[in-house]
């Protein structure tokens, strides 16, 4: 259940499901067809079957309360909350956008949120399904699970990792990996149809190179990345932290190419940027730079921008103009302006209990965001506050939980 407060807007209205088969059907030459079905109308690129096709983009919170194990996902349009298995021990839960990833110490559950979206750049297709249990994949503490259209790697924090079809996911099997060669010094990330991943020589600086979906080597790219930490893939490529700024790698006509993006100033190590939030499909990335500042990385500019603070427990931004949202230790979030780092808007304090540090039984608040709207979880207080961050930090909506959630990650974006 949830109590709506501070409600000057209506909140999406409540989509009617219906099936779009315009769009992309057919493109590249390949007109797919509902299986069994007598209709000649094409299926939209992305469709999976018992899924329905919505007009508008079908988010959803997962959440987790690691205390209590106890597990929810929150439909964003419906206002609906869904019990799901509960899961003890878990550290950390992740997302690739419609799987959740909950992470425990010695292996990490999956749970398919049933709400996706499949983005062909000018365009994009939303999808919602039934949430269902999908299973176990292999790694505990320090697993990164990273994803794309096809496949899904799992990287150990023994540098081992292996490739799961993304398809089985899909289906609600977690399948049998394959098990790529050597080990790396960071997750291996999928890119336009190959694996990025970096090696190491020695005691010489991580370079990156290209595998193919087997684990073959198929090209090295001139590069060099001191002390990984962090990556992000965004429309302009992959986003790897290192010691002195950023290495973008990317593809053009089969070919791919690193450029770095450096800090231009030495940066302390407790100042550098080591995690990475965005809105998806955005290129502008937040991450911590130290205790009282947040680093801006503009992709498309290729340039770090550094905004003043107070004390950082989490941000984020939707990037392309918008605010650079931050929740501090006053239990406040702050909205500045990126080019100017002045603030532009602050809202009365949402969070009474503000934890930078993760403990056994909570984590530190995290702030998703999506295109209009970014979402605040309130462990202590139970609840997760929507904020119109075009609005000067209105609260749109409160939801009012039954557990605690200490973790949180949105998919269907």
């Amino acid at each position: 259940m949830f109590v709506r407060r501070n409600v000057t807007s209506l909140a999406p209205a409540l989509l009617s499901a219906v099936l779009l088969t315009g769009g992309c059907a057919g493109q590249d030459g390949d007109p797919e067809t509902a299986s069994g079905s007598a209709s000649s109308s094409p299926t939209p690129h992305g469709y999976v079957e018992g899924a329905t096709e919505a007009a508008e983009q079908q988010s959803r919170l997962l959440l987790g309360d690691r205390a209590t194990g106890e597990t929810r996902v929150l439909d964003l349009i419906t206002g609906e909350v869904h019990r799901t298995a509960r899961r003890t021990g878990v550290t950390e839960l992740t997302t690739d956008g419609r799987f959740g990833y909950f992470h425990g110490t010695d292996s990490t559950h999956v749970l398919d949120s049933g709400a996706w979206m499949v983005d062909h750049g000018d365009h994009v297709h939303y999808y919602r399904a039934k949430i269902q249990e999908v299973g176990e994949l292999p790694g505990g503490t320090g697993t990164s699970v990273r994803s794309d259209a096809g496949v899904t790697v799992v990287t150990g924090a023994d540098g081992k990792a292996g490739v799961h079809s993304r398809a089985d996911l899909e289906k609600g099997e977690t399948g049998t990996p394959l098990g790529l060669p050597g080990t790396y010094e960071a997750a291996v990330v999928p890119y336009a149809e190959h694996l990025i991943a970096l090696t190491r020589d020695g005691d010489s600086p991580a370079q990156v190179v290209v595998l193919d979906r087997s684990g073959k080597r198929v090209a090295s790219v001139e590069s060099e990345c001191e002390d990984p930490k962090g990556d992000a893939v965004t429309r302009r490529g992959i986003v790897l932290g290192c010691a002195d700024g950023a290495l973008l790698v990317h593809e053009d006509d089969g070919a791919f190419r690193a450029e770095k993006i450096p800090y231009g100033e030495d940066v302390p190590k407790t100042e550098r940027a080591a995690e990475f939030r965005h809105r998806p499909g955005s290129s502008t990335l937040t991450a911590p730079a130290g205790k009282d500042a947040v680093w801006v990385l503009d992709v498309t500019e290729r340039a770090w921008t550094r905004v003043e603070t107070g004390p950082v427990i989490a941000a984020n931004t939707a990037g392309e103009g918008s605010p650079l949202v931050v929740l501090e230790n006053d239990g406040a979030l702050h909205g500045y302006d990126i080019s100017s780092g002045k603030q532009t808007a602050v809202t009365d304090p949402l969070l009474e209990d503000v934890s930078e540090e993760a403990t056994g039984e909570t984590a530190a608040p995290v702030i998703e965001v999506d295109r209009s709207r970014a979402y605040l979880n309130d462990p202590s207080g139970k609840r997760v506050y929507e904020i119109d961050y075009n609005d000067s930090l209105r609260v749109a909506r409160t939801f009012d939980l039954d557990v605690r959630p200490s973790l949180m990650v949105e998919t269907g974006r």
